[in-house]
């Protein structure tokens, strides 16, 4: 076993089956997140040359389905189960778990195209993806094996993690990811916040805790994606992302098992810290696929201070 480097610390020549190998992880682990990194080339392929128009069906949120959420889910869909190590699948296209084989060592629920309403005006988007041991979906985030998200940009880019540090890779020109950064590690506090939901309908305590952040000279960096805005909070490691609990919507907006549950392994694991504002996403007992949460994510400080702010204006 080859011992994780010092945070920060880049090694260009291993690939990610490699890096895997020397981590000495489970095999079928292995093969899982490999599967999910090959998905990724054929959807970043999608997006480079495929049909941009509305496929004509809606998820089970009422939201228009993009062509590529289509296709990207039948991509990911199918390596998972071709991977032959899924019990269940579960992504935010369907409005169902998806048994696949009752043997198999792992749950996996997926956003196979998050922000895909931004390909058209040539935004970043990304995969997001959050594994479990055996075959119930509906377990707290802090009962993860492993998490990851493929950032589709001007570079396309994996993030992992399987509990041992947050490692990046880097797509080069044969389609291989080869690591550019290992053991990620973010701030105590920064100086970036990037905030979601209309700020008029922000509670008391979260206005408060926005306008700190603005005294403090915070600067303003929100790009529409949750990917592409965790991304930065991790490679910059500074910074907070937030999308509130609202007057009128108290429970956010953001899925739990589909985006914040692998979003807050990975940011703990790089030494962050993510809250709804008064609990830890991870501690969450989910109820049901559709679950969502408010969520303050990024460097621990301050996410502290917002859940200081909550507790005492509401």
């Amino acid at each position: 076993m080859t011992a994780v480097s010092e945070p920060g610390t880049t090694k260009l020549q291993i690939d990610l089956r490699r890096h895997l190998r020397e981590l000495d992880e489970d095999r079928d682990l292995t093969r899982l997140i490999c599967e999910v990194a090959d998905a990724s080339k054929y959807i970043v392929n999608s997006i480079r040359t495929g049909d941009l128009g509305v496929a004509g069906t809606s998820n089970l949120y009422g939201e228009d389905q993009l062509a590529l959420d289509v296709l990207s889910d039948r991509i990911l869909r199918k390596r998972l189960i071709h991977s032959g190590v899924v019990a269940t699948i579960l992504s935010e296209e369907t409005n169902e778990v998806i048994e696949v084989d009752p043997n198999g060592k792992f749950s996996v629920a997926f956003d196979p195209l998050d922000g895909s309403s931004l390909v058209d005006v040539n935004l970043a988007v990304g995969t997001i993806v959050s594994i479990c041991r055996g075959g119930n979906l509906l377990q707290p985030g802090r009962e993860q094996v492993a998490a990851m998200y493929i950032l589709y940009g001007p570079r396309t880019t994996l993030v992992y993690s399987t509990g041992r540090g947050v490692h990046e890779f880097q797509m080069n020109h044969l389609m291989e990811y080869t690591l550019t950064t290992e053991n990620v590690r973010i701030k105590p506090s920064g100086r970036i916040y990037s905030p979601g939901g209309q700020r008029n309908l922000y509670t008391e305590g979260t206005e408060k805790y926005v306008s700190s952040l603005e005294e403090k000279g915070y600067k303003l960096r929100y790009s529409g994606g949750f990917v592409p805005d965790i991304n930065q909070v991790m490679m910059k490691g500074t910074g907070i992302f937030l999308y509130p609990h609202l007057r009128d919507n108290p429970h956010g907006k953001l899925r739990l098992l589909f985006e914040l549950n692998p979003m807050a392994f990975l940011i703990e694991q790089a030494g962050g810290k993510a809250s709804t504002g008064k609990q830890r996403i991870l501690d969450i007992e989910p109820q049901g696929i559709d679950d969502r949460a408010p969520v303050f994510i990024g460097c621990r400080e301050d996410v502290e201070t917002a859940e200081e702010l909550i507790a005492r204006y509401g």
